[in-house]
């Protein structure tokens, strides 16, 4: 199977190749929208996830200078939703938020970057970036779970590594000048019910290196699959909440919403995935 010309590649569908190789053929390569629920009960699980996209757009919206009273308007009592905005608030006036806001902090909200890699394009969209006048870049990311990740689980998911990655190489086009250093730039997760609890980390040449060889070759092993039908994944708990399961004909009932971040974090990593480097050789930036 060929990639579409044109394919660009993103934390969202490599982790969905690492999670599945099939379920990435069918969401984009097939793109098969399938009549599954992904989760019961499917209103709870829907509002959940209108909510998280919610949060999303007040942020936006706050940092763009709607009124503050505005904002809290457009909430329609949605007691939830209310908790997250004071919460960011609270971040914003004491917290790890602060420097959102602080004088001579430059920052861009919703920005997408994308760099060359394999022969294809890595795309980052970014919730937030701040540079502080010191060189630094800091990249935000709003977390709407209901429950705090563990650190390895978040250390380990392909998000952590692309956003840092991508920033490095295109962040140049962005600010006018000669990119930061990998050891320049840290990504920050920030947690809509754990205000004071963000996750922190920091990057490096090294994790910069690492990074490098391993998105490259599992992207050049994805462009050079040639199978009709990719493998399913060996672990059938990833499927309880895949929306494919029946196709699959890995189950039809879903997984109860209550379980589904423990299912979430239960999942294989991205050390998981067998790259055969005899396949797609020696690659070069």
């Amino acid at each position: 199977m060929t990639l579409p010309k044109g394919f660009l590649f993103s934390q969202s569908n490599l982790q969905d190749y690492v999670d599945c190789q099939r379920r990435f053929q069918l969401r984009y390569l097939d793109r098969l929208a399938w009549p599954a629920v992904e989760a019961e009960p499917f209103l709870d699980y829907e509002r959940l996830v209108d909510q998280g996209l919610g949060f999303h757009k007040i942020v936006r919206q706050h940092l763009i200078g709607v009124p503050q009273q505005q904002v809290e308007r457009s909430l329609g009592g949605d007691e939830l939703m209310l908790q997250w905005w004071n919460n960011y608030l609270g971040s914003v006036k004491n917290g790890i938020l602060q420097m959102i806001f602080t004088p001579g902090y430059e920052r861009y909200e919703e920005i997408t970057l994308s760099t060359p890699i394999a022969e294809y394009r890595l795309v980052a969209k970014y919730d937030l970036l701040i540079l502080p006048p010191d060189g630094k870049m800091i990249i935000f990311d709003w977390k709407t779970s209901q429950k705090r990740p563990r650190h390895n689980w978040l250390e380990d998911r392909l998000q952590t590594h692309v956003y840092p990655f991508v920033l490095s190489h295109s962040a140049a086009s962005l600010i006018g000048s000669v990119s930061p250093g990998p050891d320049q730039i840290e990504m920050i997760y920030w947690f809509t019910n754990y205000p004071e609890q963000p996750e922190r980390f920091s990057y490096s040449q090294k994790a910069y290196l690492e990074d490098s060889k391993y998105l490259a070759d599992l992207i050049s092993l994805i462009s050079k699959k040639t199978e009709k039908i990719f493998p399913l994944t060996p672990d059938v708990r990833r499927c309880l909440f895949c929306t494919y399961r029946s196709l699959c004909n890995r189950g039809v009932k879903p997984g109860e919403l209550a379980h589904l971040e423990d299912w979430q974090e239960a999942g294989p990593s991205s050390g998981d995935v067998s790259i055969d480097y005899d396949q797609i050789g020696e690659i070069e930036f």
